[in-house]
């Protein structure tokens, strides 16, 4: 018999990830559910790749949380409804690989590396998000916006949907330091603001090709084939850039 994929919290992490949230409260529950269990998915080595990746996701969206629940966005259901739409994804690359059915390799190139000690924190974060925007993000609008029947042109959704950059802009520096070592947080010190806005500039970048390439397929909703075959496409380019980010090459980003 094969070894379970998530070792002995295997049944535990499957019974989280069948768990359906309803709001982007139980996103940020679901979510720290996971990062505990992660954890101890790999006893000796806590901080392993997926769990990397697990603890930004949660803390950006704790924050996105923070900021509906104080009114900030100016579509509500538009930003709930995504958010719950974009971490089904997650949930479901992870329930694929649990269960080893077919997972989408953009997702794969991260999970297979849980116990791989040699992948640094940052490049397993930055493969993880990677993989969740790249790859997710556009099919995750899609579906928000059939199900709300509005758009791509929708500008209200899309000024909502630009003011999460800001919350990446707010967060992201901290994070990254937290996944630094001592020496390493001496060298990011002298770097000043450089670090911060190159990956603030990254972050705006790719969300914004996100958005770009929702738009581009949301007049294929309604052709599968063609729809396939653009997300077994997007699969492959993320998977390759995953790859890059996990390899000694990209380790150069820690």
């Amino acid at each position: 018999m094969p070894e379970l994929r998530w070792g002995h919290v295997h049944d535990q992490i499957i019974e989280v990830l069948n768990h359906r949230p309803t709001d982007v409260a139980g996103v940020v529950e679901d979510l720290a559910a996971l990062q505990k269990l992660l954890e101890a998915a790999t006893p000796n080595d806590s901080d392993n790749p997926v769990a990397d990746f697990n603890h930004l996701y949660w803390v950006i969206t704790s924050t996105i949380d923070e900021r509906l629940q104080a009114g900030e966005f100016a579509d509500p259901a538009f930003l709930t409804l995504l958010d719950i739409e974009f971490a089904e994804r997650y949930f479901a690359a992870l329930r694929c690989w649990g269960n080893r059915d077919d997972t989408p390799a953009a997702w794969e190139v991260l999970f297979s590396r849980l116990r791989d000690e040699s992948v640094r924190s940052l490049p397993s974060a930055a493969a993880g998000v990677n993989a969740h925007i790249n790859y997710d993000l556009p099919f995750a609008l899609m579906s928000t916006w059939a199900k709300l029947g509005s758009g791509p042109d929708n500008d209200e959704q899309h000024r909502d949907y630009l003011y999460i950059n800001e919350i990446f802009f707010d967060r992201i520096p901290q994070l990254r330091r937290s996944y630094l070592s001592s020496w390493q947080i001496c060298i990011d010190r002298l770097n000043g603001q450089v670090d911060d806005w190159y990956q603030n500039r990254l972050v705006e970048f790719t969300r914004d090709i996100a958005w770009r390439d929702a738009a581009r397929m949301w007049p294929m909703r309604d052709d599968p084939t063609r729809l396939e075959s653009e997300r077994l496409r997007m699969d492959r380019h993320t998977a390759f850039l995953g790859w890059a980010l996990l390899s000694p090459v990209g380790s150069l980003l820690q």
